[in-house]
């Protein structure tokens, strides 16, 4: 079979992992609504005999699987230890501006120009802060990616194969707007990666 869109297996895990712009003033948070318990979810319906045409949802495979949480952990570990260097440094440099700020009719031209040019070396060290952590964490959702799309594709693949189908597609990336019941193999998909990942190895 035709293997799905390798950049869309893990939209959920990449759109979710945050950028390191500088962030906004802080705004008051409301108390979260009260939701109603969600009622048990209803039994899959069975694969629809004969059928030649599937669908998984590579985003929910993403976000069940103990494979993607994984992988978005390491993102989300990864993105905090990263905004916690930068906070250090942009307090830092709110020390110093403020410093030059209070002492600037003090202080002699010399001790002045010094103090400005310390603030702007701090200024340029973290923006190349951010634009390096940036890289750093686009990298390492691509390398996760792969990892995660070399484990899951030859599943997909073999359920293909076993279910005798002609197609199977992205629902996200086929536009997906009405299928039969059963025809989804999110589920299926998530429970064989799942059993692969936990699997003792030989």
């Amino acid at each position: 079979m035709r293997r799905p869109s390798a950049a869309a297996c893990l939209v959920a895990m990449l759109s979710a992992a945050p950028l390191f712009a500088q962030a906004p003033a802080p705004t008051q948070t409301p108390a979260p609504a009260q939701t109603p318990p969600t009622p048990a979810p209803s039994p899959p319906a069975p694969f629809p005999q004969g059928a030649k045409v599937a669908y998984v949802n590579l985003q929910a495979i993403a976000q069940l699987s103990a494979e993607g949480k994984a992988a978005t952990s390491k993102v989300n570990d990864f993105a905090t230890k990263k905004q916690a260097e930068i906070a250090e440094r942009e307090k830092t440099l709110l020390a110093a501006d403020q410093k030059l700020a209070a002492s600037a009719a003090v202080l002699s031209d010399e001790a002045r120009a010094q103090l400005e040019k310390d603030i702007e070396r701090q200024r340029r060290e973290l923006e190349r802060l951010r634009q390096d952590a940036q890289t750093d964490l686009t990298d390492l959702q691509a390398d996760l990616q792969a990892e995660f799309n070399k484990k899951l594709f030859p599943i997909l693949d073999q359920m293909s194969v076993e279910k005798g189908l002609h197609f199977l597609f992205s629902a996200a990336d086929a536009g997906l707007i009405w299928a039969a019941q059963g025809l989804d193999l999110t589920e299926e998909a998530v429970k064989r990666l799942d059993a692969t990942t936990s699997a003792p190895k030989p």
